[in-house]
């Protein structure tokens, strides 16, 4: 992919433009880490690139970006500019197109996102700021307290790479999150659950959450139970803990998988009944947070005698046979006993012995 990039850049100088793989790229080059998240930034406006490459996309000209489609691959494009005005501590209401990379690596939000690699593929390092790098240090580009005023959004940026990346915060820039955690209070709720998700799916997710506490950013985040959950490898196990079901967005599906998860946390141990009606997925979750090795819960599911009402070896007709009577509501509950009864060994599942026991309790 970054040939590809690489060609892109040339494709751009050979129209008389400059451009860079900028960002995260660069950054997680040098720290070793894959990735495939590439972009570009470069002196051409959307309006040139448009007239450049075949397949575009525009997504926020207004901004000067778009998403130039190369040979089966995407990169987020950035015209050169400078932002002369923020609204509602987030979005750059007025910008201006520019021609100089330096200023246009000033407006950036952290120094370790401004490196950058030019078409040759040099690893350029304009803002001199390699040893944050070295060191495991994030600070803002300039002054904090204007940073981080201007877009809210990299407070929780801020945590994420420092959990993700495994980097110290800088004192000031950690002041001055702490200082303007208000702000977070009128961010979109969209946004703010988007940067939670990741340092939530993070293998360092345990530093993300000291540092959202010791940052007090738990009250703008309504996060007000986040110091006593367990913080488990899935996402719904951490969101139904925090029960903010109400405040932050979830699918149907998301919302219906935490209420059947908190019902099981009721209980002290899970059963054969209850990792049949929970079923696996909740019921691994379930053991995470409680602190049982996940191994043990496959296991137990591994020797379930039926998964579904289905492999029951008798049908409702059947049970009508058996009892001789019409069909009617008490085949529901006939069957409901005997899945209780063979789930708890009572009776096993053998087409016989189920016989003998409707016959013996219901004749």
């Amino acid at each position: 992919m970054k040939e590809k990039a690489l060609e892109v850049l040339k494709k751009l100088s050979e129209n008389n433009y400059e451009s860079y793989l900028v960002g995260g790229y660069p950054r997680d080059l040098i720290l070793g880490r894959k990735t495939n998240d590439i972009d570009i930034c470069t002196s051409a406006t959307p309006k040139e690139i448009l007239e450049i490459f075949d397949d575009v996309i525009v997504s926020d000209m207004q901004y000067g970006s778009v998403v130039i489609v190369y040979k089966g691959c995407k990169f987020d494009t950035t015209t050169f500019r400078k932002e002369i005005k923020y609204e509602s501590n987030r979005k750059p209401v007025k910008i201006k197109y520019i021609k100089d990379i330096k200023k246009d690596l000033l407006r950036r939000d952290f120094t370790i996102n401004t490196l950058c690699i030019d078409k040759d593929g040099n690893l350029l390092d304009i803002l001199n700021i390699r040893s944050d790098l070295d060191n495991k240090l994030l600070k803002t580009v300039g002054n904090p307290r204007y940073r981080i005023k201007e877009d809210s959004l990299r407070i929780l940026r801020c945590i994420r790479f420092a959990t993700i990346l495994d980097f110290d915060i800088e004192k000031k820039t950690k002041y001055f999150l702490t200082k303007y955690s208000y702000l977070l209070k009128s961010l979109s709720i969209n946004r703010k659950k988007e940067e939670l998700d990741k340092i939530f799916l993070s293998k360092n997710k345990e530093r993300g959450r000291r540092l959202l506490l010791e940052l007090n950013l738990t009250n703008a985040l309504d996060l007000d139970k986040l110091a006593t959950i367990t913080m488990c490898t899935d996402l719904t196990g951490i969101w139904c803990q925090l029960e903010v079901d109400d405040i932050y967005p979830f699918t149907k599906v998301e919302k219906e998988q935490m209420s059947k998860l908190r019902e099981l946390l009721k209980y002290d141990k899970i059963d054969n009944y209850l990792l049949y009606k929970y079923g696996l997925y909740l019921c691994t979750v379930y053991a995470e947070i409680k602190g049982i090795p996940r191994r043990k819960i496959n296991t137990m599911y591994s020797k379930l005698p039926i998964l579904t009402r289905r492999d029951i070896n008798v049908t409702g007709e059947e049970i009508s046979m058996i009892l001789n009577k019409p069909p009617g509501k008490y085949i529901k509950d006939i069957l409901d006993d005997i899945e209780v009864n063979i789930l708890n060994s009572s009776i096993g599942n053998d087409k016989e012995e189920i016989t003998k026991y409707i016959k013996d309790k219901y004749l």
